[in-house]
């Protein structure tokens, strides 16, 4: 999507700006790419800077109870220090790099339900405008699709995907949120699950695969979580039997008797998979594949999932917006 914002602190008569990314998806980690486009307005106005804001839409657990808001998770200068002329054209390029731990928004092009943006601001007399809003498109690494993959080919099926702020413990984690997708149980668990949610952390040498079961009770135990946690590699990717790695860690998963904040005693990984850690979230809250894949069960599940409206919440940095999150008015931050 694709459009023009008047700033709106200069008023009628000031530039316009229109921010063009590169088509496509993008890989976390991986290069965004495209074009600011300015126009001049009816008086020349000197450009002090140009910022592109990463924003993602996260949910936040509080005593209240949840709230959704948008979050900056990185900022990048691409230009400024230049006057625009009334009526002059001018454009930016830019590269740049996501952070690894960039949430993915689509598999094999099928939403998730996750709101992410590229917003363009302009520093310009002074003051601060923010004049546009475009979504981001994120795909996964080579490694996060054979761990999708493999746990649809076992016969878990995709229920949501969503964005919590917050931290989980004992990880290398750099952002002040995580993606959690939640998956229904495969059959041969369905009597010992509710449902399993996925995280992944990504960084340069490797990713965390962090699993959580919503364990079910039995006539003498209470339903509780159980939680661990895999390092894999993002060499080797198309030589291991991720149905066979997939399933081993959702068997020791589903095994653990360990209930919320435990720590498990696990054996060591297999060439490309480190040890699993048994641990919880903190902050906010205590090679061979075969037949219909994550990106099937996502193609079914994800036909319900709505972008609801942006309420308020308490981060490190926030902004607070009202409407649809790509066309709604935007106030300044606190």
């Amino acid at each position: 999507m694709v459009f023009k914002r008047l700033l709106g602190s200069l008023g009628v008569g000031g530039p316009t700006v229109d921010t063009v990314l590169a088509p496509g998806a993008v890989l976390p980690g991986g290069t965004l790419s495209g074009r600011v486009h300015l126009e001049g307005g009816n008086a020349d106005f000197d450009i002090d800077r140009i910022t592109l804001e990463l924003v993602a839409r996260v949910e936040a657990e509080h005593d209240s109870g949840e709230s959704e808001g948008v979050v900056v998770f990185d900022r990048f200068t691409i230009g400024g220090g230049f006057r625009l002329a009334a009526g002059e054209q001018h454009g930016v390029p830019f590269s740049l790099t996501l952070p690894w731990e960039t949430p993915i928004t689509e598999l094999h092009g099928q939403g998730l339900g996750i709101a992410l943006g590229v917003r363009t601001e302009l520093a310009v007399a002074g003051a601060k405008d923010k004049g546009d809003l475009d979504p981001l498109a994120v795909r996964p690494l080579p490694v996060q699709e054979a761990v999708l993959e493999a746990l649809g080919q076992l016969g878990f099926g995709f229920k949501s995907a969503d964005l919590e702020y917050g931290r989980i413990r004992d990880t290398g984690q750099q952002l002040p949120f995580y993606q959690e997708i939640e998956l229904t149980p495969a059959p041969q668990y369905a009597h010992r699950v509710n449902e399993i949610e996925v995280t992944f952390l990504a960084a340069p040498g490797g990713m965390d695969v962090v699993l959580e079961a919503d364990k079910r009770g039995g006539f003498f135990s209470a339903g509780h979580d159980a939680l661990t946690r895999h390092t894999v590699s993002h060499d080797g990717v198309a030589h291991q039997d991720w149905n066979a790695v997939v399933d081993g860690w959702i068997q020791q998963l589903v095994e653990h008797r360990t209930a919320h904040g435990g720590h498990g005693s696990y054996g060591h990984g297999e060439p490309y998979v480190g040890h699993g850690h048994g641990d919880h979230h903190g902050d906010h809250h205590g090679g061979h594949r075969s037949g219909p894949g994550m990106g099937t069960a996502i193609a079914a599940g994800a036909a319900g999932l709505a972008v609801g409206v942006v309420g308020g919440m308490v981060a490190a940095e926030v902004v607070d917006e009202v409407g649809d999150f790509f066309e709604g008015d935007e106030e300044d931050e606190g």
